[in-house]
């Protein structure tokens, strides 16, 4: 009988170990949040959950033996909404991590409450430095790109280029504010001058009386601070008014391959943007890219092709950390290096933001495409350390 009951023992400490060595509730739960059907749909969207699905496949449907499972809402750009979702998520629906975040009230307010409850959350959509500057947190992470990086690209590009008095459109919310500061004072330390700006509600359809008064301003320069469906919107309506054939020039800060195709090359040509990805880069990234054109019918962005990235290392994380606990996985973020088809080389900084190299993009003329989606020029890769913010001079309370 004693060694029946010593057996027995065994047996029960080894099962506890195993079970230690695994997720706590028996299986690992993300929840992908963005904007599914508004201005940001085609930037993010369903494609950002099909990506999810696709790291999670690719990496065996599990972790630690236990099942990957992805959840995913539209948070309708709302900040409330977004927050009562994520608390439902983390409270009644066991949801461990959250990630791409699109729109950067959502993703700062998001970010908050993960937190406050100690989950990850891991940001591929949203662009404010605000992610790792004074609203950083131990458990958040920025992915793709952010408006540091955005400004050091388009904005450097054109100011070495002689454009250098700028006016901004401006998205009147978080993101728009960042990339238009961040913009400003990279222009301003390199000789430039920032003329005026204006800002425009959010999902604006009627541009023309801020083109009119950025036209009026005379800068060479106008900044779209705006995305998606906004960025694609004001520039249609600039051409309506001549004002690229006036002698000034058009900078969509933040402006992908989902927004150019869906403009079309002929109104997008010439345009100059930045991005974390492209899917005739190499190889690797045409590897990538082929998968997800056969699954959605459509070429990935930096913000579909981040959020797979995310997943992947998040995935790759709770591995060798061997539990899902988030104290364990937010170190091993930490300190694992990312490399794969997105992220050459990857780190991630104390503050969270995941430094990689950036490329410098110009819109084809529509004779110059070779294939379809073939719509960029690579004319610089920006490497890591240039395109992200120093995190010392951040802000953010975990950088001493």
């Amino acid at each position: 009988m004693r060694k029946t009951i010593l057996t027995s023992l065994a047996v029960f400490l080894a099962s506890s170990a195993a079970f230690a060595q695994s997720a706590s509730d028996g299986k690992v739960k993300i929840g992908i949040l963005n904007d599914q059907s508004g201005v940001y749909a085609d930037f993010g969207g369903k494609s950002s959950v099909e990506a999810a699905k696709m790291a999670v496949e690719d990496f065996g449907g599990k972790v630690l033996g236990v099942p990957v499972e992805i959840v995913d809402a539209d948070h309708q750009n709302k900040p409330d909404i977004a927050s009562n979702i994520a608390r439902q998520w983390y409270d009644t629906q066991q949801v461990d991590a959250i990630m791409e975040l699109t729109t950067s009230s959502v993703a700062l307010a998001v970010q908050a409450i993960g937190k406050e409850k100690k989950k990850v959350n891991i940001v591929t959509g949203a662009a404010t430095t605000d992610l790792t500057g004074k609203a950083c947190s131990p458990y958040g992470f920025h992915w793709a790109y952010d408006t540091h990086a955005l400004a050091v690209g388009t904005g450097g590009a054109l100011v070495k280029q002689g454009g250098d008095s700028w006016f901004f459109l401006t998205a009147d919310y978080a993101f728009g504010y960042s990339l238009e500061q961040q913009t400003s004072d990279f222009v301003k330390s390199s000789g430039g001058k920032v003329v005026g700006a204006v800002r425009h509600p959010l999902a604006s359809t009627d541009f023309s009386s801020f083109l009119l008064q950025a036209q009026s301003s005379g800068a060479k320069v106008i900044g779209l601070a705006n995305a998606g469906l906004d960025t694609a919107n004001a520039i249609k309506q600039a051409a309506e008014f001549g004002i690229v054939q006036g002698g000034q020039s058009l900078a969509a800060l933040l402006f992908t391959l989902a927004e150019v195709h869906g403009l079309g090359l002929e109104a997008a040509q010439g345009l100059t943007l930045t991005e974390g990805y492209y899917w005739n880069l190499d190889d690797k990234s045409r590897e990538f890219a082929k998968k997800f054109f056969a699954r959605t019918k459509r070429m990935p962005n930096m913000v579909h092709s981040g959020t797979y990235s995310a997943v992947s290392q998040y995935l790759k994380a709770i591995q060798k950390a061997g539990t899902d606990d988030t104290d364990a996985v937010a170190k091993t973020l930490h300190e694992l290096p990312i490399d794969d088809f997105f992220a050459r080389n990857g780190t991630v900084a104390k503050n969270g933001r995941m430094i990689h190299d950036m490329y410098l993009l110009q819109v084809k003329k529509p004779a110059d495409s070779k294939e379809p989606w073939d719509y960029f020029n690579v004319l610089a890769t920006i490497p890591g350390k240039e395109a992200y913010m120093d995190p010392a001079k951040s802000g953010c309370e975990l950088v001493k």
